[in-house]
């Protein structure tokens, strides 16, 4: 695989925070603004980026398969991260920054990172699209219940109800109707769908920026930090390869697997922080530093494809 196809992927997207962070730090927009940009992401530009990609990818029950495949194994990457972490932190678990740390561990910004860089270094494969959504379901899933228990300290919110009314699920509700029966969406109606979903990545990364004025730049490097984007941005993809190498699938099947749990440090993880009212600055930042490590990470990951 051609690095510069990633790094420079990477280093485009990571232009998208500039305004977002001279917004702030001029104070024409204030900081304040960054959840209700958040909610449009999650609520609006998230489903669409789900009914989008299932748009792009048609119906068979080999692709079904490899579907359930998928998202078995993303599962798998994800749980194993997560218990590894509660292996090194479990004797700091009264420490918010730890029970954090352990979700970020495991959860990628498998979707608004993950879709442009999946369709810059595989165009000729629209399933990977696909296959980041199906990620993304497995991540929410956990996220709205396992995750949360963790972060919270509480125990729950793992529940039925979480895993099955969430935005991921939800979108999910009218995405798979429409990949099962072939329909596709009238041209105007498909084109408001495309726009708002590739919306996420620019919004993402323009918040990503917003966040960034309001912190102090030295307060993202300490080691902590940094062992956790080692875990989450290097082990993780070699355990993912791992779990997939004897096994007889494509090699694009392959690629995208192991680039999606490359992926930095998701944004969730700041959201999932905001709305348990936990975590937020340590959240914040090993998102923040994750994103910006990821320029160097990616590529290096991308080698193993």
């Amino acid at each position: 695989m051609d690095i510069s196809i990633p790094f420079f992927c990477v280093a485009i997207m990571l232009l998208y925070a500039v305004p977002g962070f001279l917004l702030v730090k001029t104070k024409a927009v204030n900081a304040d603004s960054i959840s209700a940009i958040a909610k449009l992401l999650m609520y609006a530009c998230q489903p669409c980026l789900t009914v989008y990609a299932f748009q792009k990818a048609s119906f068979s029950w080999e692709a079904l398969g490899k579907m359930g495949i998928f998202l078995l194994l993303a599962f798998a990457a994800q749980g194993i991260m997560l218990g590894l972490a509660y292996l090194c932190f479990r004797k700091k678990q009264g420490d918010v920054r730890y029970r954090v740390s352990a979700v970020a561990c495991a959860f990628g910004n498998c979707t608004f990172m993950g879709v442009p860089l999946l369709e810059a270094m595989l165009p000729e494969y629209p399933e990977a699209v696909v296959y980041s959504n199906v990620f993304f379901v497995s991540m929410s899933t956990l996220g709205w219940t396992l995750a949360s228990a963790i972060i919270s300290g509480d125990a729950k919110y793992i529940s039925v109800k979480k895993i099955v009314f969430n935005p991921a699920t939800l979108a999910l509700t009218l995405a798979l109707p429409l990949y099962f029966t072939g329909t596709v969406l009238p041209d105007m109606l498909s084109d408001a769908v495309t726009l708002f979903g590739k919306m996420t990545t620019p919004l993402c990364m323009v918040i990503m920026g917003m966040r960034l004025a309001t912190v102090r730049i030295r307060s993202l490097f300490s080691p902590l930090q940094f062992l956790i984007i080692a875990i989450k941005q290097l082990l993780m993809p070699l355990v993912a390869f791992a779990l997939v190498y004897f096994l007889p699938l494509e090699h694009e099947f392959i690629t995208t697997f192991v680039i999606l749990c490359g992926c930095p440090v998701a944004s969730v993880v700041l959201n999932f922080s905001e709305i348990l009212g936990a975590g937020q600055k340590d959240a914040a930042n090993l998102v923040l530093l994750g994103t910006m490590a990821s320029i160097l990470t990616l590529p290096l990951i991308s080698l193993l494809c």
